[in-house]
């Protein structure tokens, strides 16, 4: 995993620049704490930043296909778990291997099939190809879009990077904010492409864009499609258990100390299982895997459930530990940790945005901090709800039959921080259009039913929007601890075989995630398999409510924070008492300290 950016421009000589491509490059150093280098040519200039995971001598970039005279130049962040097939492929078609990486490979792919090398990669990718022979460029994304990649234009081409802020490094692009970005920022629908950042986009997951002469073009080489289901329940249990333990073998690959993400939840307790029992396969009886989860010092006596959570997580997650044979850590945090001005500004600075989860982003990026401490690389059960139909939205009548993303009926405007009325930001008409658009991308099959109908959408707006905002939250919060976390529930073969699943076979057993808990017996302990759902975990100590609203009265002594943010609406929950602050609330509280952070750091230009 690393951190990759640089700019290609037909104007002019990037020659004389390697300061800035070096400058660029210098604010990924947390996503690529190992090494870092830099090329640049005529109308190039490309950045690396790495994180050594595989192959750890080998592996350097930007990476040429030959030392003295390249011709085409790489750089590349991610993994790609079947570079070891690939490898033997194309040295079957004459090409000659130096390094064991899968950098490497992508290289040598390129180079064998150019604009098409994306179909063939399996695995979670971001990478940049400049071709000196046909003066192009190109920007390729994983098919769900868990590894990030940003570009902005720049006078005669373009810009890219891992992460907004290398963007800014560059004397053309600015932080600058306007009212599609607020719209995008706190309308809370995770679009895909435009940023909070006035001209920043996000290369689409599944995309490929390509720079030449002739101008700027973006195709997606991958998308969701509706399929025929012919399997019956027994071969559908079977090829879930198939597709995911292939997933959970092929993540485990690396020279560097591996880990899991184990919560005591069902997802990510049946990946650590199979993931133990391949290591064991591998290793012997006596291999362990290591297993965290994160808890509170004030959980045991604090405990109260929510909207989002129903139990206690740490007893499960031991008992789990206990039952796959893992060498378990509970990471135990103060809640005092999480009011550290600090660690807020860090998580800010890693996500480049206002918008967050406030306590649950801060103990998520600590968590990573401590683990980073043992592991290089975490496997974590993301993407197992979007997949299997584990929220609440995929059962509750009510969710089924509003025609708004199901989940602002959950969080919603209770818990996104009201803007304030004078910017006239038209946030509501903002979510309809972008609702009817959203449906209107949704594949469906000639004889499908309108109950059918209607899950398939609710699993293809959790797929293709609230799943992104969780994978940019993983990838920049473990990113800047300098730890890679392996998502395998989201392989996109895994994806599309659960995706044509008919529902019924989804919830066969009267519950969410009917296919996972059959396709894992036995990787989890019956307590595991059959609890509710639980959401991350989150502190409920007064104390802590009491300095969030103390920080949240000093942010809005900020006239650019009160000039955004509708101070009328925030009031109740500073007056509140802070053992009766509720979740909703609270979390409006911690975006306006956000807020405040995103403003100090990053200056930006509100042309509103």
């Amino acid at each position: 995993m690393c951190g990759i950016t640089g700019w290609v421009s037909f104007h002019g000589d990037a020659r004389n620049q390697t300061p800035l491509i070096e400058a660029m490059t210098a604010t990924l150093t947390p996503r690529g704490p190992d090494a870092g280098g830099v090329w640049v040519g005529e109308h190039a200039a490309i950045g690396h930043r790495r994180l050594a995971v595989i192959d750890i001598a080998g592996g350097v970039q930007p990476m040429p296909d030959r030392p003295d005279d390249p011709a085409v130049v790489l750089t590349y962040s991610g993994e790609v778990y079947n570079h070891h097939e690939l490898r033997a492929e194309l040295r079957g078609l004459g090409h000659s291997f130096h390094t064991r990486s899968d950098t490497e490979v992508v290289l040598r792919a390129y180079v064998q099939w150019g604009e098409a090398v994306a179909e063939h990669l399996e695995g979670m990718f971001a990478f940049a190809v400049w071709d000196e022979r046909e003066q192009r460029l190109l920007l390729v994304r994983d098919r769900l879009g868990v590894k990030p990649l940003f570009w902005a234009a720049v006078d005669g081409g373009l810009a890219f990077a891992s992460e907004p802020k290398a963007l800014f490094a560059h004397p053309e692009i600015r932080p600058r904010v306007d009212a599609d970005g607020l719209r995008e920022a706190y309308g809370l629908l995770f679009n895909t492409g435009p940023t909070v950042w006035s001209g920043v986009r996000e290369v689409e997951p599944g995309a490929v864009l390509v720079l030449d002469r002739g101008g700027v073009r973006e195709r997606r080489y991958w998308q969701l499609e509706a399929t025929a289901h012919r399997d019956d329940r027994d071969a559908t249990v079977e090829r879930v258990r198939e597709l995911l333990g292939s997933a959970a073998r092929g993540q485990l690959e690396a020279d560097v100390p591996l880990c899991s993400l184990m919560s005591g939840g069902i997802d990510s307790t049946v990946l650590t299982g199979l993931l133990a029992e391949e290591l064991r396969h591998r290793e012997g009886a006596d291999a362990r895997i290591r297993s965290y989860a994160v808890d509170y010092s004030d959980q045991a006596e604090e405990f109260t459930g929510d909207v989002l959570r129903t139990g206690h997580d740490t007893p499960y997650a031991t008992e789990a530990g206990k039952f796959i044979g893992t060498d378990h850590s509970t990471v135990i945090l103060d809640p005092r940790a999480l009011l550290d001005p600090e660690n807020r500004r860090a998580v800010v600075v890693a996500r480049d945005s206002p918008i967050g989860v406030g306590d649950m982003d801060t103990s998520l990026y600590l968590l990573f901090g401590r683990i980073r401490e043992h592991s290089t690389v975490a496997l974590s059960g993301e993407a197992a709800d979007e997949v299997f139909g584990g929220y609440p939205w995929f059962h509750n009548p009510k969710a089924l039959a509003a025609q708004t993303f199901p989940w602002l009926l959950v969080t919603g405007d209770e818990a996104a921080m009201p803007m304030n009325p004078e910017l006239n930001l038209g946030i509501a008409e903002f979510r309809a259009d972008t609702y009817r658009t959203a449906l209107n991308e949704v594949p469906h099959l000639d004889d499908e039913t309108p109950e059918e109908h209607r899950q398939r959408v609710m699993q293809h707006v959790s797929l293709t929007r609230w799943l992104r905002q969780l994978l940019h939250r993983k990838d920049r919060l473990s990113m800047a601890q300098g730890l890679e976390v392996r998502v395998p529930y989201c392989d996109h073969r895994l994806v599309e075989y659960a995706f044509s699943t008919p529902w019924a076979l989804k919830s066969f057993d009267g519950r969410e995630k009917s296919l996972l808990r059959a396709a894992g017996a036995g990787y989890a302990p019956d307590s595991v398999l059959h609890r509710p759902k639980n959401h991350y975990p989150a502190t409920h100590h007064p104390d802590y409510n009491r300095g969030l609203q103390d920080m949240a009265r000093n942010a809005l002594t900020d006239d650019r924070v009160r000039a955004l943010a509708d101070e009328t609406r925030i009031k109740p929950c500073l007056d509140t008492a802070p053992d009766r602050l509720e979740w909703g609330h609270r979390l409006r509280l911690e975006r306006v300290v956000d807020l405040a952070l995103w403003l100090d750091h990053y200056q930006p230009e509100l042309a509103l």
